[in-house]
């Protein structure tokens, strides 16, 4: 048995790497699959015994075991007992359709395009930018190389334990306030100022998501939506794809200007306001207290919902940080958008929203259609962080490397760009607002800065007549990539100056 020709094509086709990640017993079921594919082993072909497939392959006898239950659960071999295992061919249970005589020869390629019209959505073209450049200015995201990739694996282990978990899994139906819900709102009233229970609250996957689904509940077509002068260009195509008409509104060092609401629109003509009070999307100002009370005042007189984006509350640097208006809304105006474990991946950030209970109850039958299924591993997890605390310790020790890189990046903008840029130093937040006296054109600058391997995506320039500034994210950097980027910036600076 040993020298038949099942053996031999064995020897000659399957061939193991212990350095893989991958167990042995998956590798070598890849390779008998493919040999079967490929019609070296044909249906009814009788394989090695798990004694003889050993000794071939060289490895414990409950790995061979593990290989034929693997190729047996995938239907590519059947094991008969006191008799051996033997290959099937897996059938075919659908039928070609036949091709029409026309267009014979294209039947089984798939199409490139469609035979139908479809409305293309000019709003949510893709704003990514791709690129060879080794180092990239964001527009002030967290560092992902900050995040406890070896406590996570402890804590995601742990939960994947919890029998509770596993009894949730076929639960899904059940209606009940999930323990992440509550830790999160015991989190929120700590933290923000809050006073809501979980009918005040849902879960999303992101402040992207939890926009979209407020935006399909509030705006119809043609409704007035106000945001600030710049603004958030994601907000602003979620805005635009419900059929808003959107109208910007001056921005000064106060925060959003309030009196030019009052003087330029009439009551009950605005669907809603959409926000960044804490910190102003791009330019970073905080919208001062006397302004907040009066936007509160003007939302219950004109009658419109006030949407508040808190996207980086947690990231404070410089005092405490002002409590969201959301938490001194007495009169159901304000929905407030937020985000927490900015700390973590991304897959295990969690976005939510917050508002009176009505609009919540809607709400989750959005959230219903859009994601039924959820993700009770990250809710688990999560609801662990918050409630041992690692959620509230591991932003502390963020908070302190951010600064210092806050810090560091103002001084090396100090000793390159006095005197041609102006900034304030951000009292919070991952972003630097950056200005630009005399005006350059920034399309130039980020076309020089890409020649110099360092790229300056489109969505943190903003210049009109008025405006030459970047959005300056430094949080992704560490001290040794901020000193090149602001130095590579500088030299493609110059290259602009003096062209």
């Amino acid at each position: 048995m040993i020298d038949s020709p099942v053996n031999t094509l064995f020897k000659q086709l399957i061939s193991l790497d212990k350095s893989l990640s991958q167990p042995l017993y998956l590798q070598v079921s890849v390779q008998i699959i493919n040999a079967i594919q490929r019609r070296y082993l044909t249906k009814g072909t009788m394989l090695p015994g798990t004694r003889v497939l050993s000794q071939l392959l060289k490895v414990h006898r409950n790995t061979a075991v593990a290989i034929y239950e693997e190729l047996s659960s995938q239907g590519w071999v059947e094991i008969i007992p006191n008799k051996g295992t033997f290959v099937l061919e897996p059938e075919k249970n659908t039928a070609k359709i036949k091709a029409t005589s026309q267009k014979i020869n294209e039947a089984y390629t798939y199409a490139k395009t469609t035979g139908f019209h479809f409305q293309n959505s000019f709003h949510l073209a893709s704003t990514v930018q791709y690129t060879n450049a080794k180092y990239t200015i964001n527009d002030g995201k967290p560092d992902l190389r900050l995040h406890p990739v070896h406590q996570f694996t402890r804590w995601y282990s742990a939960a994947m334990k919890r029998k509770t978990l596993i009894n949730k899994w076929n639960r899904s139906h059940e209606v009940f306030n999930s323990l992440f819900q509550t830790q999160l709102c015991n989190y929120l009233n700590a933290t923000r100022g809050f006073h809501i229970s979980p009918n005040n609250l849902i879960n999303t996957r992101s402040t992207e998501m939890s926009l979209y689904i407020v935006s399909q509940l509030l705006i119809k077509q043609n409704d007035i939506v106000l945001v600030g002068h710049l603004s958030n260009y994601a907000s602003n195509m979620i805005f635009q794809q419900t059929g808003a008409t959107i109208k910007t509104i001056p921005v000064d060092n106060d925060g959003l200007d309030i009196e030019y609401i009052k003087k330029h629109f009439i009551k009950h003509s605005i669907r809603c306001v959409y926000i960044c009070a804490h910190r102003d999307y791009p330019t970073v100002v905080k919208l001062s207290a006397e302004r907040r009370l009066e936007l509160l005042q003007l939302a219950k007189e004109y009658g419109f919902a006030i949407i508040e984006d808190d996207f980086d509350y947690d990231f404070q640097f410089d005092g405490s940080a002002m409590l969201p208006m959301a938490s001194a809304d007495a009169n159901g105006m304000v929905i407030y958008l937020g985000k927490i474990g900015q700390s973590l991946f991304p897959s295990f950030q969690t976005g939510f929203v917050i508002a009176p209970e009505n609009l919540i109850a809607e709400a989750k039958n959005y959230l219903e259609l859009l994601d039924k299924q959820g993700d009770l591993i990250q809710e688990q997890i999560l609801s662990e962080l918050i409630n041992e605390g690692e959620i509230y310790r591991l932003m502390k020790k963020n908070i302190v490397i951010y600064k210092k890189r806050r810090d560091f990046s103002c001084n090396l903008l100090t000793k390159y760009f006095s005197g041609t840029a102006q900034w304030e130093i951000p009292i919070g937040g991952l972003a630097i607002w950056l200005q630009f006296h005399p005006k350059i054109s920034l399309l130039k600058l980020a076309e020089e800065s890409e020649k110099n391997d360092l790229l300056l995506p489109k969505t943190i320039l903003y210049q009109n007549k008025n405006t030459c500034a970047i959005r300056f994210g430094f949080g992704h950097l560490n001290e040794e990539e901020i000193e090149l980027v602001i130095k590579k910036l500088k030299r493609a600076y110059d290259k602009v100056i003096l062209k």
